[in-house]
């Protein structure tokens, strides 16, 4: 079989299986799936996107992938090139996303010898991805791909397959009998409900489940439902929940961002259920686990039963949440008091992805309440910062008003990512980075303060850059904001626009020693 016959093979049983979209990095090796993609666009059968860096690729097809619930397909030539998709892959199986790494290798004779751009390819993702023949895979995690090709290649006929060999993909069979008898059991100790990243089918069942319970929530921005369940919402649930754990605790959805998700693994007497499309228990202690999509479950369980607030956590809400306003009122300039301002205006926006890992923690905390941000999407599979701008691209690729908040390291991360721009939606795009000098999280780490001032330098990896070249790189707009009349500048318009957003450091301390004043 020759190159072009075997590319078109590859091709052919991709489209057969239901891949539509592919993310192309083009490379000598490739050029024969590219000549292929490039036709199977022109023939309306498939959508090809391209760039230059595979690691932004990767993320990028993640963020499709988010975006359409459909596999998406990000294709390289061979070598180091490879490896470059390794983070995204690692994100896609802690997601359960359908990402697929078709990979272009050269023929296995050069495997160990050293010879230009041959390196071992098979098995290169280790467990984060299945491996083999495409119509061996599921699609609900992702999986490599990896075709062997000779370079030199002579074009010749193509035509988009006929035959259609997708399938409907069966989802796992679960019993809520258990959990429904978890949830009337033992009340007294207290239930708690934390609801991590919901997929948007599954936000009404959630909020109606949580209504219906009654039970204190701590709920994150990326399940879609955090302004909608304010009422049942802990406004601090990592300290109120430490102060006086629960028995129970129920999760729905992602992993918790919040520390008491971590503090969980040394409180064994707390009861742990989850219910998780991904089926990872997000902790190693002893945990029960339903695996499925989650408004599944909760059309399995039916109404249930009110099983209310045997701790008293809704009587000291109102309390703290004053308390947060009072502190967001006299530090509007901290990083949380510009944080509470920009919320406002990023909340007229379609959809908005937060980068990890404090934008997640501090909107959780200090964003608006009072209008719903139902569209919220962040990588929190595995917690990296990498790739964060290309996967929002990458989900919002055909939306106006699209929004993001990442910290300055995060955006030092990806800052090919722009290059995007050219094949997207850009009317009302938003880039927004708080820049404070460095990983200002670790800061907030107890242990900082028994570090070497050396080795606390070595960990918030301080800096003294500003963002304007970047923006101008890429030719997009720019707004700085130095203080809270800064934000009347920012208006959305055609193109993108990046506001870098310059907390005030003296206010951003003063906040957070009050904040972790004893209350």
């Amino acid at each position: 079989m020759t190159t072009w016959q075997s590319a078109c093979a590859i091709i052919d049983s991709c489209l057969s299986h239901g891949i539509r979209e592919f993310v192309v990095c083009a490379g000598a090796r490739n050029a024969a799936l590219v000549e292929i993609l490039a036709r199977a666009e022109t023939a309306g059968v498939a959508r090809v996107w391209r760039h230059f860096e595979e690691r932004s690729a990767g993320f990028f097809a993640l963020g499709r992938t988010m975006a359409t619930g459909e596999p998406c397909a990000v294709v390289t030539t061979s070598g180091t090139a490879v490896a470059e998709l390794l983070p995204a892959m690692i994100e896609a199986f802690y997601q359960g996303r359908p990402l697929l790494a078709l990979t272009a290798d050269r023929p296995e004779r050069f495997r160990g010898t050293g010879a230009p751009q041959a390196i071992s390819q098979p098995g290169i993702f280790g467990e984060h991805a299945g491996s083999g023949d495409i119509a061996e895979w599921l699609q609900r995690s992702p999986w490599h791909w990896n075709v062997e090709l000779e370079e030199e290649f002579q074009p010749g006929e193509w035509s988009p397959p006929s035959e259609d060999k997708s399938q409907r993909i069966p989802l796992p069979n679960f019993s809520v009998a258990d959990l429904s008898r978890w949830l009337r059991e033992d009340l007294y100790r207290g239930l708690v409900v934390m609801i991590g990243d919901l997929e948007p089918e599954d936000q009404e069942h959630v909020f109606h489940f949580c209504l219906d319970l009654g039970v204190p929530v701590a709920v994150e921005a990326t399940s879609g439902l955090r302004e909608a369940l304010v009422e049942m919402a802990l406004p601090d649930p990592d300290r109120m929940l430490r102060q006086n754990p629960p028995g129970k605790v129920l999760r729905i959805g992602g992993v918790p961002s919040g520390r008491f998700w971590r503090d969980l693994e040394d409180l064994p007497e707390t009861e742990v259920y989850n219910i998780t499309r991904t089926g990872l228990p997000g902790l190693a202690r002893e945990c029960k686990t339903i695996t499925s999509p989650v408004g599944r479950v909760m059309k399995g369980l039916g109404k249930v039963e009110k099983a209310g607030d045997a701790l008293d956590y809704f009587r000291r809400t109102s309390r703290r949440a004053s308390e947060i306003e009072n502190l967001l009122e006299a530090y509007p300039e901290s990083e949380p008091g510009m944080l509470r301002i920009l919320s406002a205006y990023a909340s007229t926006g379609s959809s908005l992805y937060l980068g990890n890992s404090l934008p997640i923690r501090e909107w959780n905390l200090f964003a608006q309440h009072d209008k719903p941000v139902t569209d919220v999407r962040a990588n929190r599979g595995a917690n990296g910062i990498d790739g964060q701008l290309s996967t929002w691209l990458g989900w919002t690729a055909d939306l106006e008003d699209a929004w993001c908040l990442v910290g300055d390291l995060t955006a030092l991360y990806d800052l090919a990512a722009p290059a995007w721009l050219g094949q997207i939606e850009t009317k009302g795009r938003v880039f927004v980075v708080i820049n404070n000098g460095g990983g200002q999280i670790f800061s907030r780490l107890p242990r900082l303060e028994s570090m070497s001032e050396r080795a606390k330098d070595l960990m918030l990896n301080s800096h003294e850059v500003r963002l304007d070249g970047w923006a101008a790189m890429w030719s997009m707009g720019y707004l700085r904001i130095q203080d809270e009349n800064g934000f009347d500048k920012l208006e959305p318009g055609e193109g993108a626009l990046l506001v870098e957003v310059l907390p005030n450091a003296g206010e951003s301390a003063a906040f957070w020693k009050a904040w972790d004043s004893p209350h």
